[in-house]
């Protein structure tokens, strides 16, 4: 039978912790036998959950018996890693263990080194900090997980849950992984990637700087088919000045800063309104549908009517 072994760190998010638990553990074969062994490990055998301490049953030692070995994420990134579970994880990967990380776990499977060179995500909010803390790895923030074959990662929260199914999927085959979803009230596939989730907040201009005003009226104005010209025009620059400007205090040229500012009326409009998505399209400022969608769909990973099916709350509905 297929081992999982789940390694509990101080610290540990519970939901992670919890979800290779519960999904690994009730999925069951055709015939009705446990398609896994589920084994939560510790370096000590307390360990520190925040709101409660657990005991776990096995010891680090049991990794070397686990054919999966999953990461839960920790609250605190920047505690540092007992060097015994950084070992002992390198020496799993050598022996061609399968490892897998949820959420911030990312940050203890980037610190064994094993994941330099490749692509791989966590939760949106951690995603600079895990960049910049481990430069040799490529992070995606925009998708719900990252399949390298030996190490996956996956972004925060639900997204362990699409990480196990997968893993069940490859494991067993999509029979199986459905019933799994079923038995997790989850589909097994989500439309989208974790785009459609983060806030894109627009890079701001320092305060009291020449462009503040500026940003201003562009984000009231932005019904209307802006040129760069007219925005120039507006700022009392040269179009040359003005991308120049723009670089240096928000990091994005106008017409970028322009379309962040639609998209994001946009997703309000689609989580607040009934309103038709072509109207939406000419309400901020999209000369055609399509242009809209396009863009919609480089910025949050997804269409405007699966935004609006995920994100709509009942009483606009």
């Amino acid at each position: 039978m297929h081992t999982v072994a789940v390694l509990a760190l101080d610290g540990v998010i519970a939901f992670d912790l919890s979800t290779p638990i519960e999904v690994f553990g009730r999925t069951r074969l055709p015939d009705g036998r446990p398609a896994y062994r589920v084994r939560v490990c510790a370096p000590a055998g307390e360990v520190d959950a925040g709101a409660f301490t657990l005991r776990a049953p096995w010891p680090l030692q049991a990794l070397a018996e686990a054919d999966t070995i999953v990461l839960p994420g920790v609250a605190d990134p920047d505690v540092p890693i007992p060097p015994e579970v950084l070992d002992a994880l390198r020496e799993a990967a050598g022996r061609g263990t399968r490892i897998a990380s949820i959420c911030a776990g990312a940050f203890v499977l980037a610190a064994t080194g094993l994941l330099d060179g490749l692509r791989a995500t966590t939760h949106w909010v951690a995603a600079p900090l895990l960049a910049a803390r481990f430069p040799a790895v490529e992070v995606d923030p925009d998708v719900l997980y990252v399949d390298n074959g030996q190490f996956l990662t996956s972004a925060g929260a639900a997204a362990g849950l699409d990480l196990c199914l997968h893993l069940i999927r490859r494991d067993h085959g999509s029979a199986v992984a459905a019933d799994a979803a079923r038995l997790s009230v989850m589909p097994l596939e989500r439309d989208g990637g974790q785009a459609q989730f983060i806030v894109h907040e627009q890079p701001p201009a320092p305060h009291g700087s020449v462009l503040e005003p500026l940003l201003r009226w562009m984000e009231d104005n932005t019904r209307r088919e802006l040129t760069l010209d007219e925005v120039a025009a507006q700022a009392g620059m040269s179009v040359r000045t003005l991308n120049r400007r723009f670089r240096e205090q928000t990091g994005t040229s106008p017409l970028q800063w322009l379309h962040r500012a639609r998209i994001r009326q946009a997703q309000y409009l689609l989580e607040t309104t009934g309103h038709p998505v072509d109207r939406i399209a000419s309400q901020v400022g999209f000369g055609s549908p399509t242009a809209f969608r396009d863009r919609f769909r480089r910025v949050t990973g997804t269409s405007p009517n699966a935004y609006r099916r995920a994100f709509q709350g009942q009483a606009a509905q």
